[in-house]
C-alpha cells in the first residue's frame, strides 16, 4: 500500500468518525424524547378538553407573552391549527436536537383523513420542556 493511499484511508476514517460523533451529538436522549412527547401529548389532551389554561401552561414564556391569555391562545389554535386542535390520529416521529431546541415532528390526520406534519420546537425553561413554536406542513398522503 502506498503512502498516499494510507493517507487517503486515514482521512476517510477520520471523516467517518467525525460524522458519526456529530450525528450522536444531534441525537436526543431517550429521557428527553419521552419528556418532549409527554408535553405535546398533554397539550393535545388539554385542547381536546378545551382546557385553555392547561394548554397554555405548556407554551414557552415568549408564546405566553405573545398571546397574553389562555383563551386567546386556544382561540388561535382552534382557528389556525384545526388538525392540532382536534386530530383524528397522532403519530410521533423521531425527535432531533438543534442546539438548545428539540424538533419533534408529529404526523396528524384531520377529520377528512388528510395527513399533516406538525413540527414542534421545544426548549427547556426552568428545567421543564416548553413549546416555543409549531409549524404545520401538509403531508403526502391520506388515511384510508
Amino acid at each position: 500500500m502506498t503512502r498516499a493511499l494510507r493517507s487517503l484511508l486515514r482521512a476517510i476514517a477520520a471523516l467517518g468518525l467525525a460524522v458519526s460523533l456529530s450525528a450522536q451529538a444531534a441525537g436526543v436522549s431517550r429521557a428527553d424524547a419521552q419528556k418532549v412527547r409527554a408535553v405535546i401529548q398533554a397539550q393535545l389532551a388539554a385542547f381536546a378538553a378545551d382546557d385553555a389554561r392547561r394548554a397554555f401552561s405548556f407554551a414557552a414564556p415568549g408564546i405566553r407573552q405573545m398571546f397574553g391569555t389562555p383563551q386567546r391562545f386556544l382561540d388561535m389554535v382552534r382557528e389556525g391549527y384545526p388538525v392540532v386542535y382536534r386530530p383524528a390520529s397522532v403519530g410521533f416521529l423521531k425527535p432531533e436536537a438543534n442546539g438548545r431546541t428539540v424538533i419533534q415532528a408529529v404526523e396528524m390526520a384531520d377529520g377528512e383523513g388528510t395527513l399533516w406534519v406538525a413540527v414542534y420546537q421545544l426548549e427547556r425553561h426552568k428545567g421543564a420542556w416548553r413549546i416555543t413554536g409549531c409549524e404545520l406542513v401538509p403531508s403526502d398522503g391520506k388515511v384510508i
